[in-house]
């Protein structure tokens, strides 16, 4: 009969694409993952990554916390977390992860020079990519932040494919061009089923510190008018302030250095949020 042959078809169907995409492989040890994302760069990811991560190991200090650096092109997470060198290998010829303010760290910024480019294609880049998610010895992590690269290109995928993410936190200005690669992110998530936590509205504001007065530099309300067409929540909003600024460049980030600014009290606000929408990790 017509139905039993479409239903045929279907199975074909199904069994060509599940052939298609790789089998999702947990990271050994790690109980959740986090990625941190934007469609455009420029508009404070890695910062928002770094700051979170600081920030989820603040607001629960049981919990054991690692960030993974996925630009490979411009790794900028060993800057910002104060940390060089080169990874140690275990006997299984794993490499440990580098660590300060009790987070664990890896990224390409550790394994290349510090000025020299990364001039690889695509396959050399996923190459790279598989080592730092596979050839790593996190130990026991609740969280692993992974702060990706800007946009919705092989890196993306190919981390959303391989392995489980528990959530992504999109990051974007309220400037009308953010907000339209902002929305290409979200969605690029949603069809690879990977769940989005929310948004993070970042410079939202900027206060002048001498006569406090508040400026919109890229907008007002952008972000937020963005999650409301995507059904998604705000998860937070984070001032442009040049402590953030200065504190990331100086390797001491806000949430460790000025745990009591308004800034860090944003970013540890978005943390508490994210735990809130994540699902209950394995025991």
């Amino acid at each position: 009969s017509s139905s039993s042959g479409d239903e045929a078809l279907r199975d074909k169907r199904a069994r060509i694409l599940s052939r298609g995409l790789p089998k999702q492989k947990p990271i050994e040890g790690v109980k959740q993952v986090v990625v941190v994302a934007s469609g455009k760069g420029g508009v404070g990811k890695s910062t928002t990554a770094v700051n979170i991560a600081l920030a989820l190991a603040a607001n629960d200090s049981t919990k054991e916390v690692g960030l993974l650096d996925a630009d490979i092109y411009g790794p900028s997470i060993p800057k910002m977390m104060n940390l060089k060198g080169n990874p140690e290998l275990t006997p299984k010829n794993l490499m440990r992860p580098l660590k300060n303010y009790g987070i664990a760290c890896m990224s390409m910024g550790f394994l290349i020079e510090e000025t020299a480019p990364v001039v690889w294609r695509g396959l050399m880049v996923m190459s790279a990519v598989e080592k730092l998610l596979r050839q790593v010895d996190w130990g026991q992590l609740d969280y692993l932040v992974i702060d990706m690269p800007p946009g919705t290109g092989d890196v993306q995928l190919s981390v959303s494919q391989n392995i489980p993410i528990a959530g992504a936190v999109i990051v974007s200005t309220p400037q009308d061009v953010a907000l339209l690669d902002a929305r290409k992110g979200a969605e690029m998530f949603r069809k690879v089923h990977v769940p989005v936590l929310g948004l993070v509205q970042n410079m939202s504001v900027f206060q002048c510190p001498k006569c406090k007065h508040e400026t919109h530099i890229f907008g007002a309300d952008g972000v937020r008018d963005l999650a409301k067409t995507l059904g998604l929540d705000i998860l937070g909003d984070v001032p442009l302030h040049v402590n953030i600024r200065e504190t990331c460049d100086s390797g001491q980030p806000v949430v460790i250095s000025q745990p009591q600014s308004d800034a860090a009290k944003a970013y540890l606000k978005i943390a508490m949020e994210i735990v809130r929408r994540l699902p209950v990790a394995p025991a």
